[in-house]
């Protein structure tokens, strides 16, 4: 049986639009610094001047060399496609927060798409559960709603297969790709598939992070099981589950940007300082 998302269950479509652009808004910060977009146009080369070009773009040192009047030609730089990777599986729903890693997932990656957008940078899909969503870039902020739409519902009995989905995205990608996943990276799988993809795409990894997950029992056991693979486990008071550190050491050495995202501080001040540091984000083909 599939719920709705709690960050969202009073909203209508309408409502819910509103709050993906007032996030994507507030994480946008100029198209000079855009880790979207490069300088909006290429140097290409200098050619002869004729009657009615503009005279703004006379290339003053060729002209000065020759002796003839040149102009230099510029050209848009190819877009890098981006694909967002939602993580949909059960633990991100798991929470002990007002708002799910998954609420916050499905989010940020509506705020990230619609900044994409207004760049004109192509945005695709991919979901990281057991649900088929695989949707290919594209321009149109409808489709990208869509998405969003579809990811509002959500299961408690949803396995991780992010590593899984990113294998198989790094098998048809033909050219250098933007990838970001918005996941709690429970999955065994993700990292080795994340840096397959590393070595020839850009790559992000947004880790949700709830802080029960640092777990630390205050005392005495606990029987449960795991959200996603059904498996029943004892915690006794010194368990501990949470191996952020580990992660975060791993994603660095693997050459990916990595930024942990606590449910309960916020921490939009910091993901935004982290896009804008990332510059190069976005940017035309190599």
């Amino acid at each position: 049986m599939e719920a709705q998302l709690e960050v969202s269950e009073h909203l209508d479509e309408r409502q819910f639009a509103l709050e993906i652009k007032r996030l994507a808004d507030s994480l946008s910060f100029g198209t000079d610094a855009s880790p979207f977009l490069g300088s909006g146009i290429e140097y290409v080369q200098s050619r002869l001047y004729q009657p009615g070009d503009p005279i703004k773009s006379i290339d003053w040192r060729v002209t000065a060399r020759t002796g003839k009047v040149h102009l230099k030609e510029y050209e848009a730089p190819k877009r890098m496609s981006i694909y967002l990777v939602v993580d949909t599986s059960a633990s991100m729903c798991v929470t002990s927060q007002p708002v799910s890693k998954y609420a916050w997932a499905v989010k940020l990656a509506g705020a990230l798409a619609l900044a994409s957008l207004a760049r004109m940078s192509p945005v695709g899909f991919i979901g990281g559960g057991e649900r088929e969503l695989d949707a290919h870039p594209t321009l149109s902020r409808a489709r990208i709603f869509l998405w969003l739409h579809r990811l509002r519902s959500y299961r408690l009995d949803e396995h991780t297969n992010v590593g899984a989905r990113l294998q198989r995205l790094a098998s048809v990608l033909e050219s250098r790709t933007a990838i970001i996943v918005l996941s709690d990276f429970h999955d065994p799988q993700a990292i080795p598939a994340l840096k397959l993809l590393r070595q020839e795409h850009d790559c992000v990894a947004l880790q949700l992070e709830d802080p029960a997950e640092h777990g630390r029992l205050g005392g005495g056991v606990f029987r449960t099981e795991e959200a996603e693979s059904g498996r029943a486990f004892v915690a006794t008071g010194r368990s501990q589950w949470f191996y952020g550190d580990a992660l975060a050491q791993e994603l660095k050495h693997g050459g990916i940007d990595h930024l942990t995202l606590p449910t309960d501080q916020p921490f939009l001040p910091r993901l935004r300082d982290f896009l804008r540091r990332r510059g190069n984000f976005g940017k035309g083909a190599r």
